[in-house]
């Protein structure tokens, strides 16, 4: 019982998580509009390998973790710049001529999965989420690690994340095809807003919780 409640918790926070528009998620959404369901797949499983490794040593050394400021200062600032320079890599990138090759496609035609794992890799927001998320839940025994039972907490975090980012972009991709006005605006104006949006506010929160 205790294993079943472990995949279930694991997977409810990674699926929630996984939702918002991120940009890993709007990555995937730009491999499945140029190549497709599998490389989509193969994108993701290259995402959570990444995934797994944080979420495990997160659990395992979350309190250390959370001791080190230091270390979730810089990890917190370099997201907020992280943000901009999506923003602007976005933007760039959907306003090129239809006659030149995005960065994005000159990578993921050979290895989607390889382009997921890059990407993935950078993602360090994640280090502090997972700590936090994996503290809390501890302290409140939501979840149980002793032996193996770790291992199913990790494998419901790692169905979690899939499931939300596919579903996100299978969603993204129905409702761009529906209206023409997303179809024509959402990479090249309101997914570099979002990432601008999303800047601000965690430069705002990283300047109450550190400088203020």
């Amino acid at each position: 019982m205790q294993k079943l409640k472990n995949i279930f918790v694991g997977f409810l926070i990674s699926f929630i998580g996984s939702i918002p528009l991120g940009y890993l998620n709007v990555v995937g959404y730009d491999v499945f509009q140029q190549f497709g369901l599998n490389a989509t797949v193969l994108y993701l499983f290259g995402v959570i390998c990444i995934e797994m490794f944080v979420i495990y040593f997160t659990l395992i050394f979350a309190k250390q973790l959370m001791e080190n400021k230091k270390l979730i200062q810089y990890i917190e600032g370099f997201s907020v710049l992280f943000m901009f320079l999506l923003a602007y890599i976005f933007y760039s990138s959907a306003t090129k001529q239809a006659t030149e090759t995005s960065v994005l496609e000159k990578y993921v035609e050979y290895s989607p999965f390889v382009v997921g794992v890059i990407l993935s890799s950078l993602n360090f927001i994640q280090i502090p989420f997972w700590t936090s998320w994996n503290l809390y839940l501890l302290n409140g025994n939501y979840i149980e690690i002793s032996k193996s039972r770790k291992y199913f907490y990790v494998v419901g975090t790692l169905i979690g994340t899939f499931s939300g980012m596919l579903v996100l972009i299978l969603s993204l991709n129905f409702v761009t095809n529906e209206t023409d006005f997303l179809a024509k605006y959402l990479m090249k104006v309101i997914i570099p807003v979002v990432f601008i949006g999303l800047g601000l506010y965690q430069a705002f929160s990283f300047y109450r919780k550190y400088k203020k």
